[in-house]
């Protein structure tokens, strides 16, 4: 199997459209995360009782955000994915956030993404395109789940798909900045 970390993403900024490897699907109290050295995926959490994604989460391959993993992105869709699922997706924003915990604050934002496939969400173009009701929801999900473990999760920002773009664009260029020096280049 291939390393899903080192797929092509298929960024086309003008579109606003990628790929996204789904580590958690929808409906699910199970947090799994892809395991590069065994190329599998790996449980890393449990949601406790009547807390779970609301929506597929996963990752962008070819990205690096400030924590050292790929970039996040939440994918909504008509109904889960299960895991390992590569899904073309269009970008519609970007939930800026801030995470903390023992006093230690860290940036931890999210994309939201809107799976190419879908009847649900087809006319949703932008993250202001979303329910205020479903938008709340889905930062109150993160902000719970962050509680879960021992942090604080708070939400300075929202932003639309060009702002959410350039921060994957960022990603991108931080992925390619780490596998430079990691072959002398």
């Amino acid at each position: 199997m291939a390393d899903l970390l080192n797929l092509p993403n298929e960024l086309d900024a003008q579109k606003y459209t990628c790929k996204v490897i789904i580590e958690t699907p929808k409906g699910s109290r199970n947090k799994f995360a892809y395991h590069q050295k065994s190329r599998l995926f790996e449980l890393r959490g449990l949601l406790p009782h009547g807390l779970v994604f609301p929506f597929d989460f996963g990752f962008i391959p070819r990205t690096l955000g400030g924590d050292g993993d790929p970039l996040d992105v939440m994918v909504l869709m008509d109904s889960p994915a299960h895991v390992g699922c590569l899904i073309d997706i269009r970008v519609i924003g970007i939930l800026n956030a801030e995470q903390s915990k023992d006093g230690e604050k860290q940036a931890n934002d999210r994309l939201l993404g809107v799976a190419s496939q879908t009847y649900d969400f087809e006319r949703v173009a932008a993250i202001d395109d979303l329910d205020d009701a479903l938008l709340a929801q889905v930062e109150e999900f993160f902000i719970s789940w962050a509680k879960q473990r021992g942090k604080k999760f708070a939400i300075t920002g929202r932003g639309g798909p060009q702002k959410a773009v350039r921060y994957l664009e960022a990603g991108i260029r931080a992925y390619r900045g780490k596998q430079n020096k990691r072959s002398g280049g």
